[in-house]
């Protein structure tokens, strides 16, 4: 029996992959927010999942230690994607990479004056491409966590952060100013995997791909 491993995050991705793995057959036989396994059969003896962090999604299948995950493209982003064959957006866990200043920042001022600016986020090579192609001079500041703190303690003048509603921007007297690109999460493949067990995870893909209507 040929094994499949699925690699996924727990939260918000997780639970909106739930229906398109009802779709594709599988069920989790137990939910990763319950239990403390790493490892999570399914009701089918071939698939199983594995719980891994969010941002290591890409390097567990680009490695074969999976092979299929689901990874937001924020992620694949700064991952590169090398050696992950992308072959549907599933069209979930949807939100927008956004540049936000405090209120009452010119922004738009500061970039047309050439100023460096001092950028705090934890996607740094997405704000690097993304200020340089404005040639605007950046010093970036690596976070892990609550970015939105970065410019009301004056360590940064703008972050690059995820928005979905735009709430915790509004709680703490931020304002987005521009968009990146809009986010999505998106089945990534193994290319390895895909030619060595090809019937298996196709009929996966297919499934996937049918019920998040692409």
């Amino acid at each position: 029996m040929t094994q499949i491993t699925l690699a996924l995050s727990k939260g918000r991705i997780f639970e909106e992959t739930l229906p398109l793995l009802a779709a594709a057959g599988i069920t989790p036989s137990e939910s990763p927010e319950s239990s403390r396994k790493l490892i999570i059969g399914t009701n089918r003896p071939d698939v199983r999942l594995i719980i891994v962090r969010a941002s290591d999604v890409p390097t567990y299948v680009q490695h074969g230690a999976a092979d299929l995950g689901i990874a937001g493209k924020d992620v694949l982003m700064e991952h590169g994607g090398e050696g992950l064959y992308q072959p549907v957006d599933l069209n979930i866990a949807k939100c927008r990479m956004m540049v936000a200043t405090p209120v009452g920042f010119d922004y738009e001022g500061a970039v047309q004056r050439g100023a460096r600016l001092r950028v705090a986020t934890k996607y740094t090579d997405t704000a690097r491409l993304h200020f340089a192609a404005k040639g605007v001079h950046i010093d970036l500041i690596k976070l892990y966590g609550s970015m939105e703190l970065a410019p009301l303690v004056g360590l940064s003048d703008v972050i690059v952060d995820l928005v979905s509603t735009g709430g915790t921007l509004k709680a703490n007297n931020l304002v987005a100013v521009e968009e990146i690109c809009q986010i999505s999460s998106r089945l990534v493949v193994n290319q390895a995997a895909l030619k060595l067990k090809h019937g298996e995870i196709q009929l996966i893909i297919d499934a996937f791909r049918r019920a998040s209507g692409v």
